[in-house]
């Protein structure tokens, strides 16, 4: 009899967290000749203040309405078309299959999502989009010409944990909106959130830090190491308790995250052999 994988997720926000940049500053901004990315976040910024918006959304419209002035193709294709050129931090490439891989050396399947505030279509165009169950993110509505017109869905800091309780329950259709609000016994949820890690790098994170953490899974908060890293952002997360680990954004085999999920993986293979063994 061929002995059940144990479930696991492992969720993952990108910029900043498998990519040390922005996705939209690679080709995006270079396509509209933006050299200085503060100033179009600054804009963005202002636009939210002013229309009392959304700062994901104000943005996404900002992207609209500057690719409409300066003619700059808006199209779904052209999106993947700027994942392509998107950096990676070190070891990202590799990670989901050596983890993968490991997990079922443990006994355990385990699954990894994208939950990001940013474009769903351009981290669809990255090299590294296989690896994921779901890409969770913002995205755009589209005329028949495949030319983006308006946000379909928005991610922001707090609409983020939507999407930890959609993989807990099994309902990772985002259209459904029936069964995510049902109640689920924890017991029968596919993915208890013990079973989960949430790893991300800053501010718009806290929320799905917080609740997985809380929930007895597993936060890690990283950075980018080395001169201008961000480091002294991510261990504030530490003291004010929302994430178990604070290490840098180096996804390598050997280093400190690829030790530390192992360690967790290891954890809920125990954890789950010990169930056996019970005799309460």
């Amino acid at each position: 009899m061929v002995k059940k994988l144990i479930p696991m997720a492992i969720c993952y926000d990108f910029d900043g967290t498998l990519s040390p940049g922005n996705m939209q500053e690679y080709d995006f901004m270079k396509a509209l000749g933006i050299k200085n990315s503060k100033k179009f976040w600054d804009k963005a910024e202002e636009i939210a203040k002013e229309q009392v918006a959304d700062s994901i959304a104000a943005y996404m419209y900002l992207m609209i309405k500057e690719s409409k002035e300066k003619q700059v193709p808006f199209k779904h294709e052209t999106f993947k078309q700027y994942g392509k050129n998107i950096e990676l931090y070190k070891g990202v490439e590799d990670w989901f299959k050596r983890i993968t891989d490991y997990g079922k050396q443990r006994g355990i399947a385990i699954r990894h999502y994208i939950i990001s505030s940013g474009i769903k279509e351009i981290i669809e165009g990255t090299k590294i989009a296989k690896n994921f169950t779901k890409v969770y993110a913002s995205s755009f509505m589209y005329d028949a010409n495949g030319v983006a017109e308006w946000p379909a869905v928005v991610l922001n800091y707090t609409s983020k944990t939507q999407y930890l309780f959609r993989i807990n329950k099994g309902c990772e259709d985002i259209t459904d909106n029936t069964k995510i609000n049902n109640y689920i016994k924890p017991e029968d949820r596919p993915i208890p959130f013990t079973n989960m890690i949430y790893i991300g790098d800053g501010s718009t994170d806290i929320p799905c830090m917080t609740i997985v953490k809380r929930a007895g899974g597993h936060s890690v908060a990283v950075y980018k190491a080395g001169k201008g890293g961000t480091k002294s952002k991510a261990e504030h997360l530490i003291t004010d308790d929302r994430v178990n680990a604070v290490l840098p954004a180096d996804y390598s085999k050997g280093k400190q995250i690829d030790t530390y999920v192992k360690a967790v993986i290891d954890k809920i293979a125990t954890d789950e052999a010990l169930k056996g063994l019970d005799q309460n």
